[in-house]
C-alpha cells in the first residue's frame, strides 16, 4: 500500500532537555541529506514533539527506508498512512480500510493505541481506541484484543488529519552527526579503521580523515580502494574531506635510518603527528584509528603509547577491545568489507619489518628518531605541502 509519511523515533535526543531542539535540527539536516538522492520531493518536518517525513505521490519505498537507516539518531522508522479528519465514524471506515489492505488476513491479537494531539478533538483517546477496536474485532473474526502484549499494535495519532501506522523499522541509533564535535580518522585500506569511523560518526561525531599513499610502492587502486572505503563510510557521516598524503619520502628515509625492528613505531609516529596537523588545520578534536589490542606488533599498549606520546590531541579508538570477527561483522553490515579485502597493499603493510618490537622502549625511540634530524622537517613539509584533498560525498 501508499505510504503517505514516515515517522521518525529517536532516544536518546528526548532526554536532552532544553537543548533537545539542536539535536533535532541536526537529526533533520541529516535526514534531508540522505534522502537528497532518493527520486522525488521528501519534505522532512518537525511537528508537536514528532518528526516527520513528508513523501510525494511517487517514490521508492524502500530506497527510501534505505536512506533513512542509515541517519544516526534515528531507533525507529514507522511507515505511516495520512486519512483527513472527517470525523469518528469516517475514521472507523478508514482504519477498517487500512487493516484490510495492510493485513488482510489478520488473525492474531492487537490493540489500538491513540494519541489525541489535537486537544479539540471531541472524543477521549480511550473512547477512539475501543470503537476502532470494535470495529477490526467485527471485521476480523480470528482477531483478538490483548492490551499488554500484542502481536500488531495500530497507532492513531490525532493531529489535524489522521495518522495510522501499525509498524516500527530498525533505525542505526547513535547520535545525529556534528552534535559532538569532528574528529580525524586514520583511514588505511583495511577493514578496521572505517569500521572506527562509522562507529565514531555513529556517536554524534562529523569526521574528516587522511590516506598515507606510497607510490610507487602502491598503486592508484590502492588509493582508489581507499576512495571507495570513505564514500562508504559517508554514506552514513556524511560527507569527508579526505587528505591524501604522499609518505613515500619519509618512509624510505626511515627505512634507511633508523632499525628495522622499529620502523612500524616510527612510521606510524610520524603518521600521527601528520595527522593530527591536519586535525589540527580543520578544527578537529582527536584522532580516530582502528586499532585494536594485541591485533598486530604495533597495536601492544606499550607500541599504542608509543605512537600516543607524539600527539597532543586525544586519539579515540573505538573498536580497540573488538576481537577482528566482531569488526568484519560490523563492516559486512556497514557495507565495506568486500571492498577492504580488495587485494591492494597499504603503505603500512608493504614496508614493514620482518621481527617488528613489539614492546618498544620510548627512550631507545627517540633516540633513533634523532637519526632523522637533518632531512625530516624538510620532508615532512613537502608531504604537508602537496597533500591532495578529496572531498567525498
Amino acid at each position: 500500500m501508499l505510504f503517505h509519511a514516515f515517522l521518525i523515533k529517536y532516544a536518546e535526543i528526548a532526554i536532552k532537555g532544553k537543548n533537545r531542539y539542536l539535536f533535532e535540527d541536526a537529526l533533520v539536516k541529516q535526514m534531508r541529506l540522505a534522502l537528497e538522492p532518493v527520486e522525488g520531493d521528501f519534505q522532512v518536518i518537525k511537528e508537536q514533539g514528532r518528526v516527520y517525513v513528508l513523501c510525494p505521490e511517487k517514490y521508492d519505498f524502500d530506497e527510501a527506508v534505505e536512506a533513512l537507516q542509515r541517519v544516526f539518531g534515528i531507533v525507529g522508522i514507522s511507515p505511516v498512512v495520512i486519512y483527513e479528519d472527517q470525523g469518528l465514524e469516517q475514521t472507523k471506515k478508514d482504519v477498517l480500510g487500512y487493516m484490510k489492505a495492510r493485513y488482510p488476513e489478520f488473525s492474531g491479537t492487537f490493540k489500538v493505541y491513540t494519541r489525541r494531539a489535537k486537544k479539540s478533538y471531541p472524543v477521549p483517546s480511550m473512547e477512539v481506541s475501543a470503537e476502532l477496536g470494535g470495529v477490526i474485532l467485527d471485521a476480523f473474526p480470528g482477531a483478538s484484543v490483548d492490551v499488554h502484549s500484542p502481536e500488531l499494535t495500530v497507532s492513531v495519532e490525532i493531529r489535524e488529519k489522521i495518522y495510522v501506522y501499525s509498524e516500527t523499522l530498525p533505525g542505526p541509533g547513535g547520535m545525529p552527526v556534528g552534535t559532538n564535535g569532528k574528529a580525524m580518522l586514520l583511514l588505511s585500506g583495511g577493514i578496521d579503521s572505517p569500521v572506527a569511523g562509522y562507529m565514531i560518526a555513529k556517536r554524534g561525531v562529523k569526521i574528516d580523515a587522511v590516506y598515507f599513499h606510497a607510490p610507487p610502492y602502491t598503486s592508484d587502486r590502492a588509493k582508489q580502494k581507499v576512495v571507495d572505503l570513505a564514500r562508504l563510510v559517508a554514506r552514513y557521516s556524511g560527507p569527508i574531506r579526505l587528505h591524501v598524503v604522499n609518505f613515500t619520502d619519509i618512509q624510505l628515509y626511515i627505512y634507511d635510518q633508523c632499525p628495522h625492528e622499529e620502523l612500524t613505531i616510527i612510521m606510524r609516529r610520524y603518521m600521527m603527528r601528520i595527522a593530527e596537523h591536519f586535525a589540527k588545520e580543520s578544527g578537529c578534536l582527536g584522532l580516530i584509528t582502528g586499532e585494536s589490542i594485541g591485533q598486530v606488533a604495533s597495536q601492544t599498549l606499550q607500541s599504542l603509547a608509543a605512537t600516543n606520546e607524539v600527539c597532543t590531541l586525544p586519539v579515540y579508538r573505538p573498536v580497540i577491545g573488538f576481537d577482528k570477527q566482531e569488526i568484519v561483522e560490523i563492516s559486512r553490515k556497514i557495507n565495506t568489507f568486500e571492498t577492504s579485502i580488495q587485494p591492494f597493499e597499504d603503505c603500512c603493510t608493504i614496508f614493514v619489518a620482518k621481527h617488528p618490537v613489539t614492546k618498544p622502549n620510548l627512550n631507545v625511540i627517540r633516540k633513533s628518531e634523532r637519526k632523522l634530524e637533518e632531512k625530516i622537517d624538510q620532508l615532512m613539509k613537502e608531504a604537508l605541502e602537496n597533500t591532495e584533498i578529496i572531498e567525498i560525498h
